[in-house]
């Protein structure tokens, strides 16, 4: 790993903070759980002072959101471009881990993004990613080890130890997630957690290991248990995993412990609001103001130690304006100072940049989808939508001249993952509850290796969409005989160097012509890249083969 020679402080210098002015309202204070009249002032991107008096404006003065946890790549957006659009929506700040690119780049790539967040105003604070790969059952195009972890953890710019994904690690004790674990305590950060389901003693072992955060649950009963055993329960609501519902009530039971989160959220739905849809969705549902906005607020910048302003004296003047409650419009956003966005609009300019990229995959054929008929049954990936998690199911395929196919009028479909790196055969499987009549999607966006996943409702369907995804070396498409769609990626097959506004439209059609298909998900792009996430149940498909996530192992496909 080379960090010699990288200087871990890139300053601000995207504007000289030499303006001084004052701002009148109601002032939400979140240190000492109050709102009052006041007026703030504010010199050289810092609040001098706070004083309480009888002004005549009403719009609300609070503090600005910060995203818990987030992989800004599956915004489909570099940092600079996505802190365009997040200021819009009152976001000052992210948690964000940039596990997904350095999966495919390795340790350089983490350094361009924070160089490349560092052009923009707004305040992204970056994890050193604890899983690449995520597991030894799939193929990346890079790999952490504990050695150039610790080398991370120890600068100033890398603030936490990135989600542990590797829970069976914790508790089987391997040797290089431990040292990733007491690296992160000898340089004093947070480590985050990823326990889907996890219970019982194997949870008491993996809190114990010093792990304090966690936004896998999916159910209330969960997330208490891990609450009673210290973590922090981060509330997620992003574009494939939908958690708020479930555990919202949390935010009256232990307000103290809940972060709000988007963790992924595609561009189609980030245009349309951030981490303020999930404050006004609380607020709407009558919990506590105050409550809520901590969790939007205090408590991750208390948690990740975040140089964010939170309203006091001395504080980074980053703040939103609002103008009130219900109709919650943000009418300003300050970042040191700064005003960055005014009534819903960016006054962030765009920035360019450099694309990079890792992508060997080959043209493929359509006897490369083939599995040929042996009499049994075979084990079925059982999609949910608005989950990660799948089920796992037992069915016979249908069976075409010897080879099994999609079966499209039961909904089983053929499933493949395509290994980006180097040429390996390809893996393959079925899944349920994708809905598609005709055609294939397919993507590079898989995570955690990011390599080639596809279903379709053919081989050669599957085939040609693959093919447009290895020819522009990273994107989504979807295709069918009679139309088709492709939106290329071209940085590490993750993201674009576009504008995110039309990218937000280009990623609308695509869906659009997804379900013009017939899939029924509600984001089958979002949905299908988590179908190799080999740390999530149930059951899920490596470019080494079908997964079973519970057992950990690779499993036959055949029952």
């Amino acid at each position: 790993m080379k960090c010699s020679g990288l200087n871990s402080k890139f300053a601000h210098n995207f504007f000289s903070m030499d303006s001084v002015f004052q701002v009148s309202g109601q002032i939400v204070d979140v240190i000492n759980s109050r709102i009052f009249k006041g007026t703030i002032f504010i010199e050289n991107g810092k609040i001098i002072n706070i004083i309480e008096d009888d002004n005549n404006n009403n719009q609300i003065i609070m503090p600005g959101f910060v995203d818990s946890h987030i992989h800004i790549e599956s915004s489909l957006l570099v940092p600079s471009e996505f802190a365009r659009l997040a200021v819009a929506h009152g976001t000052v700040a992210t948690v964000s881990d940039p596990h997904e690119i350095a999966n495919v780049l390795g340790v350089d790539v983490l350094f361009r993004s924070i160089e490349n967040g560092k052009k923009s105003p707004m305040k992204f604070y970056f994890g050193t990613p604890s899983c690449v790969p995520a597991t030894s059952f799939e193929t990346s195009g890079a790999i952490l080890d504990s050695t150039a972890v610790d080398e991370l953890l120890s600068l100033d710019d890398i603030k936490y130890l990135g989600e542990m994904m590797n829970y069976p690690g914790v508790i089987f004790e391997d040797e290089e997630v431990i040292k990733k674990i007491e690296s992160a305590k000898r340089h004093n950060k947070p480590i985050d957690g990823h326990a889907p389901l996890l219970s019982g003693n194997d949870l008491i072992k993996y809190c114990n290991a010093g792990i304090s955060t966690d936004h896998e649950c999916s159910n209330i009963q969960e997330a208490r248990e891990k609450i009673s055993l210290g973590m922090k329960i981060q509330i997620r609501e992003g574009s494939a995993a939908n958690n708020f519902n479930a555990l919202i009530q949390l935010i009256k039971e232990h307000p103290d412990k809940i972060m709000l989160c988007t963790d992924d959220m595609h561009p189609h739905e980030f245009i349309r609001g951030h981490i303020n849809r999930l404050v006004v969705k609380a607020i709407s549902l009558g919990y506590d103001i105050l409550d809520i906005i901590k969790a939007a607020t205090l408590n991750p910048v208390k948690h990740y130690n975040l140089e964010v302003g939170l309203l006091q004296k001395d504080d980074p003047a980053d703040f939103i304006i609002i103008d009130n409650f219900n109709d919650f419009n943000i009418l300003k956003t300050y970042i040191d100072g700064k005003l960055v966005a005014e009534n819903n609009k960016s006054l962030i300019a765009v920035d360019k940049v450099q694309t990079i990229n890792k992508f060997a995959a080959e043209k493929v054929l359509i006897k490369d989808f083939r599995i040929a008929d042996i009499g049994k049954e075979v084990k079925i990936i059982s999609a949910i939508s608005g989950e990660i998690i799948t089920e796992k199911l037992v069915g016979r395929p249908k069976s075409v001249n010897n080879n099994l196919v999609s079966d499209v009028d039961n909904d089983i479909l053929k499933i493949a993952v395509i290994n980006r790196y180097e040429k390996k055969k390809i893996a393959l499987g079925f899944i349920k509850n994708f809905g598609l009549k005709k055609g294939a999607i397919a993507s590079s966006v898989a995570h955690d290796s990011h390599n080639i996943v596809v279903i379709g409702c053919s081989d050669e369907e599957m085939a040609r969409a693959a093919n447009m995804i290895i020819k522009s070396k990273g994107g989504l498409v979807a295709w069918s005989y009679d139309q088709h769609k492709c939106i290329p990626l071209p940085i590490a097959g993750l993201m674009t160097d576009q504008n995110g506004y039309k990218i937000a439209g280009d990623y609308l059609s695509l869906v659009a012509l997804a379900k013009e298909f017939g899939s029924t998900l509600n984001d089958p792009f979002m949905t299908m890249g988590f179908m190799s996430l080999l740390v999530i149940p149930k059951l899920k498909l490596s470019d080494k083969g079908l997964f079973d996530c519970e057992k950990f192992q690779l499993t036959e496909l055949f029952e």
